[in-house]
């Protein structure tokens, strides 16, 4: 009797400790599916943001300086990086005379044949946009490019004025950049009063966008639609028949904005010079913004709303 009944007894023990390793078992699958499900979610967030905002996407970029410059009288030091300049570059033209110059805040490509920029780009960001350095309006021959090329006297008498491209109102947070903001490979002949007017308004515009959104990167620069152009000097600078520039920005949901002004007075409404990225890429020939993921490329040249940007 005493047999069976500690037969029973190491039975049930036995059929106990089975049960409770199997609800051990049960529960140590539904805390790793748990788990598992929780790792998902976060990754599959991660992915999200990392492809909805567009900052990450710059920031994949393989990142390469290509120069740290601080300036001479201002305690301000500045890089740039790879990224920046592969956002901005447009793609070359083919058959088109390019010299790549760096400099401080701004990239040229320049053309030894019209001895003007192809076009100027740059990244402006917020702080950017204002410091305690004054313009300059010390203009220079840049000796880094091939004569013949533009020099001082080119402009004198010419009846038209030295048009920045990469304008001085956004160089005020650094002297060497301000400095370098004045050469020559910078500037266009261009009328004084779209000089003074409307090119300045829009580029009043770009800084406060540069402020209200974080930062801009903004390439613009001259048009040569004629057979044959208007030179000045001895040196034949030829005379931009109008001007482009495209802004684009990140922040945000991306968009950007193109503009295209013939180089006269330009005495009409700002929104009637309003185009599409796309429209300024065709006008141009140019591939802008190139290293942007292929939708978003599409989707912000193809749409241009100056209500966005207000």
């Amino acid at each position: 009797m005493d047999l069976n009944n500690n037969r029973h007894r190491k039975k049930r023990a036995h059929y106990s400790s089975v049960f409770f390793l199997g609800i051990a078992f049960l529960a140590f699958i539904v805390i790793s599916l748990s788990v598992s499900l929780t790792i998902r979610a976060c990754s599959c967030h991660q992915e999200f943001t990392q492809e909805d905002n567009p900052r990450k996407i710059e920031l994949d970029f393989e990142s390469e300086d290509i120069g740290s410059v601080r300036g001479a009288h201002t305690n301000v030091s500045y890089e740039m990086p790879d990224s920046v300049a592969r956002i901005c570059f447009p793609r070359p033209l083919e058959g088109v005379s390019e010299q790549i110059i760096r400099k401080t805040s701004y990239i040229v490509s320049y053309n030894k044949n019209t001895k003007i920029p192809n076009w100027v780009a740059w990244h402006l960001t917020a702080p950017h946009t204002d410091g305690p350095i004054s313009r300059m309006s010390n203009f220079y021959e840049e000796e880094s490019v091939a004569t013949p090329r533009a020099t001082l006297e080119d402009y004198r008498g010419s009846g038209w004025s030295r048009g920045h491209m990469c304008p001085a109102g956004d160089n005020k947070w650094d002297e060497t950049a301000m400095y370098e903001s004045f050469s020559l490979v910078n500037v266009c002949p261009q009328n004084a009063n779209l000089n003074s007017g409307l090119w300045n308004s829009i580029e009043i515009d770009c800084r406060r966008w540069a402020r209200q959104f974080g930062d801009v990167y903004i390439v613009c620069g001259p048009l040569l639609y004629n057979k044959e152009h208007e030179t000045i000097g001895a040196n034949k600078v030829v005379v931009p028949e109008a001007f482009f520039k495209v802004v684009l920005c990140l922040q945000g949901r991306p968009k950007a904005i193109g503009f295209v002004v013939k180089n006269n007075a330009g005495t009409k409404k700002k929104d009637q010079y309003v185009n599409t990225v796309d429209e300024v890429e065709r006008i141009t020939g140019y591939d802008f913004f190139p290293a942007l993921p292929d939708d978003i490329e599409n989707e912000v040249e193809s749409h241009a709303d100056i209500d966005d940007w207000r």
